[in-house]
């Protein structure tokens, strides 16, 4: 991981890449789909960007699938990074640092910004990260990509390839431990939002500060 990577990221970073390839050490990162990387005429981690874009071409006919590397990039996510990211270069490494950040852009892609800061709850984190990575389960019933689907299931189930490889309590036992340095700072932001009896009194509880020059909760 790079030293910029927050700690949520890259403790869920991990897990995702163990879902995803039954590994996430130093090898995971040169994995294709089915794990035939053995075929290869040099290492995933050696290929430039454009290299493992035009190898993926043949890789769904040979191989069932496109996808590559520790977070199993599809061949039609990686054109759209190509596409979405300035800083993003064919010419660039398929290393671990840049996996590892578009992993990350990933992420952030899908709600992990919203998802610390309590915008949304576990259950639809989960639901987003089920989108994007297959051997993810959803955490609640909901609408997959072909059906309705249930819980412990992947979104994409019923597709003919994919299955959820992951049970939803383990995702749910990561996403608590991503919150858990944010625990304090979040309680005391909530401290902040309520009243304070020492300041408006014992009638006013617990209950909302007043807006300056506003109605608000009477003191």
């Amino acid at each position: 991981m790079t030293h910029t990577m927050p700690h949520g990221a890259a403790l869920l970073l991990a897990f995702i890449r163990e879902a995803e390839v039954g590994r996430n050490d130093r090898a995971s990162y040169d994995v294709i789909y089915a794990h035939r990387q053995g075929g290869l005429t040099k290492p995933l981690t050696a290929m430039t960007l454009g290299e493992v874009i035009a190898a993926q071409k043949t890789w769904s006919k040979a191989h069932g699938s496109s996808a590559a590397g520790a977070y199993q990039f599809m061949r039609a996510t990686l054109i759209g990074l190509l596409r979405e990211i300035p800083w993003l270069k064919e010419e660039q490494i398929f290393e671990p640092a840049l996996q590892d950040r578009l992993g990350l852009h990933l992420l952030n892609r899908r709600g992990f910004a919203s998802f610390v800061s309590g915008e949304i709850s576990a259950t639809e984190f989960g639901r987003r990260l089920a989108m994007e990575w297959a051997s993810l389960p959803v955490l609640a019933d909901t609408d997959g990509d072909r059906r309705r689907v249930r819980r412990r299931q992947s979104y994409y189930a019923g597709d003919g390839c994919n299955k959820a490889l992951v049970k939803p309590d383990r995702v749910e036992a990561v996403l608590r431990q991503v919150l858990l340095p944010l625990a304090p700072r979040m309680r005391h932001r909530n401290r902040r939002r309520t009243c304070r009896p020492q300041r408006c009194g014992p009638k006013c509880g617990t209950g909302p500060l007043p807006v300056p020059g506003g109605s608000g909760h009477g003191c």
